[in-house]
């Protein structure tokens, strides 16, 4: 492999970025597969994080000379595409290991949203665990224990009946609850994050008991270790 001289490294910093950021459009566009649900093209997560990590790495690394630029755009696109693998990896086991128990699974960026319903996780006025939640946390564990290099933010949420004190105190009690299980599971507590947001962020209509029900919830968000900023 020729190494570039300290001179040519400067002169060619402009191309290094334009042609970096080519990669990605080639990347991102050309390697993409059929979404098996809808029919759509998309393109692969791994592809996609793993070709824009590059992409900015590297340009920041232009700026600099020699060595080191070369090491940023070549160490960051090794990062994104690992951090991109990692997370389709994980969301496959827990779509697998929670189909069928009421748990939404959503994937939005390089992180994973798991939107637990208040019907399947604690009774009403309550921060005690429901007998029929634990198995689908047990699930959770299980797959938390072999993916071990994310962070795990739990969230509660309530409706917006009561007092907003009252409810915050309460969906930050259901959070710790749920953190107190992973613990005992053997999750970590460096890895755990809690909060109460009681009923902020609704996600339906608190006007109606339909509604609220969605509303009285747990989340939990995963996110790689290595993506913190």
């Amino acid at each position: 492999m020729a190494i570039l001289k300290k001179s040519q490294v400067k002169s060619g910093l402009g191309k290094v970025a334009t042609g970096l950021l080519a990669s990605a459009l080639i990347l991102t566009t050309g390697c993409k597969n059929l979404d098996p649900y809808t029919g759509e093209e998309k393109t692969s997560n791994t592809v996609k994080y793993g070709a824009i990590g590059a992409a900015i790495c590297g340009i920041i690394g232009a700026r600099d000379s020699g060595q080191h630029a070369r090491n940023a755009a070549v160490g960051c696109g090794i990062i994104g595409a690992s951090i991109g693998a990692y997370m389709d990896n994980q969301e496959e086991k827990l779509r697998q290991s929670l189909e069928n128990t009421g748990v939404s699974i959503k994937r939005e960026g390089d992180q994973i949203r798991l939107i637990m319903p208040g019907n399947i996780t604690f009774a009403t006025n309550s921060s005690d665990i429901q007998e029929g939640f634990k198995p689908v946390l047990n699930s959770v564990v299980t797959v938390l224990r072999e993916y071990d290099e994310t962070i795990v933010e739990i969230e509660g949420y309530t409706d917006s009946t009561g007092s907003l004190s009252y409810n915050l105190q309460l969906s930050q009690a259901r959070a710790q609850s749920v953190s107190n299980y992973l613990q005992v599971g053997g999750i970590i507590t460096q890895r755990l994050v809690t909060s109460g947001k009681g009923p902020n962020n609704p996600i339906a209509n608190n006007a109606t008991p339909e509604g609220r029900a969605m509303n009285r919830r747990v989340e939990i968000r995963l996110r790689a270790i290595e993506a913190r900023g």
